[in-house]
């Protein structure tokens, strides 16, 4: 008896094993409101130890505290390609004409494209990302946007906001109702 597939199958299965997954590339957002965009490449050495990161949750509450240094070390790999680098934690008016300065908006979405990056490259198990966010205080001053975690089981929303650290920090992962309700990591 002869299995005619068997062989085509095991030759992509070697050499899928033997030759890394190509690299990934991502728009990162800067200057305030994405007013300006360039490509960030994450290896797949990066990846992997991203993923190898992850691994190591057992739950949702242990995976969202790994998917906040996540996202912390994604920017710091960012920030080695882009100026984002010159970036500081919440927003200062002596850095707004500095290139690769970041608002919330910025953050937001840097942070949403890197939540879907680590969902595509299968490194999160008991998540996955939602919808960005926004929260305002007095009518429409104080807008602040967060990106989202789903929990997989309950469908529980998460803020996942890196507007309030330097690039590279681990970003805040909080229940998004606590977010909504005006979270700030100093009060």
């Amino acid at each position: 008896m002869r299995f005619p597939l068997i062989r085509p199958i095991l030759a992509a299965w070697l050499i899928s094993a033997v030759l890394p997954a190509a690299a990934v590339e991502t728009d990162i957002c800067f200057d305030y409101s994405c007013q300006r965009q360039q490509t960030a490449v994450f290896s797949e050495q990066e990846l992997a130890e991203l993923r190898n990161l992850l691994a190591t949750g057992a739950d949702a509450e242990q995976e969202r505290t790994l998917i906040g240094e996540a996202i912390g070390r994604m920017y710091a790999i960012a920030a080695r390609q882009t100026p984002i680098w010159r970036d500081r934690g919440r927003n200062f008016m002596d850095e707004r004409d500095l290139a690769g300065a970041m608002d919330c908006i910025d953050h937001s979405t840097n942070t949403d494209r890197f939540l879907r990056l680590l969902a595509d490259a299968g490194a999160m198990k008991f998540h996955r990302p939602g919808e960005r966010s926004v929260r305002f205080r007095f009518l429409l001053l104080g807008e602040h946007w967060t990106a989202i975690l789903v929990e997989n089981q309950g469908d529980a929303s998460y803020a996942v906001d890196a507007w309030f650290f330097d690039p590279g920090l681990a970003a805040a992962v909080v229940p998004f109702e606590r977010w909504r309700a005006g979270y700030d990591p100093e009060s």
